[in-house]
């Protein structure tokens, strides 16, 4: 009995070779764009792990060039730093710091010639120009609006800036990338249903004549169907093996090959697990959505 069902199921895919290739291909399509908005959320949660745990609030003090309001006395005198480092180390806000370090215009200057090291504007910058600052790394980052309101508007204070604040702007543009990834995957997920029911329905239509006679020999419901559903989901299972693969082909040697040696300072998502729990996830999706497909489109066709 297994062998006939597998036997019927070949026939059916050689008689709708062409439809069954497009089956493939809309799947592998589809279920990529799946696994790459996956791909790409979990590459953003490791980011904001990585890099929110390590966001910190930057305290500058007025220079000679500042043009806040808050700086209209000029310079921040060592009085007026001591007065804002004992806030940090008293009762008020001490237990939401982890720690903090204090950064001269030397030390500033030379972090600025580091990081812009190719820029030619970095001979016009000196060191008067570039802050003095407090640079404080929270015990729980969620909690820098205390220290922004404690310090703000203290005398000498030019700015508190809370570098999350930039973080949340990036990953603003790669959450609408991750959506648009994902609408388009979901607009060709419903073409490749479609696309399994008609072949479905096709390969029924093209063997209605040995569908009568199984129906007249008694053939139950169950056994008439399924050499229809081993299609879809053959099809389906194919595709998703294609879409899997991609998906660990561009995170090995896209992701993990090309990127990661230029962005050392980016957290990527690694081939385990991520990549390949996405690739598992793209595997069940395909079948599942062949599988369902094709069940509801055979039974429909037995019923008219």
């Amino acid at each position: 009995m297994l062998g006939f069902v597998l036997g019927e199921m070949w026939q059916g895919l050689r008689r709708n070779t062409s439809m069954v290739i497009s089956v493939i291909l809309v799947t592998f399509v589809s279920l990529t764009f799946v696994g790459a908005s996956m791909l790409l959320q979990l590459q953003i949660q490791s980011m904001k792990t990585y890099w929110y745990d390590r966001a910190q609030v930057a305290v500058d003090f007025c220079t000679d060039v500042s043009t806040s309001p808050d700086c209209s006395a000029g310079v921040a005198t060592e009085e007026q730093i001591g007065a804002v480092e004992a806030e940090l180390t008293g009762p008020a806000i001490e237990p939401y710091i982890d720690e903090y370090y204090f950064e001269s215009q030397d030390e500033a200057y030379d972090r600025f010639v580091e990081q812009f090291s190719d820029d030619p504007m970095v001979s016009f910058v000196q060191p008067e120009q570039l802050n003095q600052a407090f640079w404080v790394n929270l015990v729980n980052p969620e909690d820098s609006e205390i220290i922004v309101q404690t310090v703000s508007g203290m005398a000498g204070v030019e700015s508190v800036t809370d570098q999350r604040q930039f973080l949340d702007s990036i990953f603003a543009v790669l959450n609408g990338a991750s959506l648009a990834s994902f609408a388009i995957a979901l607009v060709m997920l419903v073409a490749a249903v479609l696309l399994v029911a008609t072949t479905i329905r096709l390969s029924a239509f093209s063997r209605r004549r040995e569908l009568r006679i199984m129906r007249l020999v008694g053939a139950s419901n169950g056994f008439i169907q399924a050499p229809f559903i081993l299609e879809g989901l053959f099809a389906g299972l194919v595709g998703s093996l294609l879409a899997s693969g991609a998906i660990i082909g561009a995170t090995h040697w896209f992701v993990q090959g090309y990127l990661a040696p230029r962005m050392p300072g980016i957290q990527m998502v690694t081939i385990w697990p991520d990549a390949v729990l996405t690739s598992v996830v793209l595997v069940v999706l395909g079948l599942l959505l062949a599988g369902i497909a094709s069940s509801i489109s055979i039974r429909r066709y037995l019923r008219v």
